[in-house]
């Protein structure tokens, strides 16, 4: 069932918190209605302002980014076809505002440490991270060793060239499937797992490292 013969089976008295998101935008495309724009916002606020927080390693630089994001969805709603998916073409639409908030702001770039650990926090264990690097279950008795390494593995991850720190952040943290992640990028899937598996190897080097006189 496409979006618009949903739409007519919903009803208009549907909550719109029930509508897919290809849904909502089909409606704000052809009515204008502001509600269906906000709920695509409320529905994306926190996830997709922790991505540009991720991303750029600055709250103010992450919320400008998030609202010019917004601006940009509104602005060319009408150029996005309804029979694809909508999230994959928000994140786009939202990296290259972080990518535009990056040139501005070059020394905002690199995330701190302190930053980065408030991040990921509220949504993350980095040790999980950490299983992922390993490719193998964390016996509970390492646990201690993984919370004193989440600092590496943040500073790992800071390293990492932003070609594969984009796509750790998109597979990984937010979840995406390498289709999504290669349709947000504008690269093949192939592309996407190269990367990824890249940037997990240069991550896994890392932890293999003598840790440093200060974690002593």
């Amino acid at each position: 069932m496409d979006a618009d013969a949903r739409l007519t089976w919903l009803g208009q008295d549907a909550p719109r918190a029930e509508w897919s998101d290809e849904e909502l935008v089909r409606e704000y495309q052809t009515t204008g209605e502001p509600r269906a724009f906000e709920e695509l916002v409320h529905r994306y606020e926190r996830e997709l302002y922790n991505y540009l927080c991720q991303y750029l390693g600055d709250p103010e630089m992450a919320e400008d980014a998030f609202q010019a994001t917004f601006l940009q969805v509104h602005r060319k709603c009408r150029q996005f076809d309804a029979e694809r998916r909508f999230r994959p073409w928000l994140y786009a639409v939202a990296t290259n505002q972080a990518i535009d908030a990056q040139r501005r702001n070059r020394r905002h770039r690199l995330v701190s440490l302190d930053q980065q650990s408030r991040m990921y926090s509220e949504s993350h264990d980095l040790g999980c991270l950490i299983d992922l690097v390993k490719g193998q279950e964390i016996d509970p008795e390492e646990h201690v060793e993984l919370n004193e390494r989440k600092e590496d593995v943040q500073q790992a991850v800071e390293q990492l060239p932003e070609t594969l720190r984009q796509v750790l952040l998109l597979v990984y943290y937010q979840g995406m499937k390498y289709r999504e992640a290669a349709d947000v990028l504008s690269i093949p899937v192939g592309t996407v797992k190269s990367r990824l598996h890249a940037a997990i190897r240069r991550l896994e080097h890392y932890l293999k490292l003598p840790r440093s006189p200060s974690h002593a």
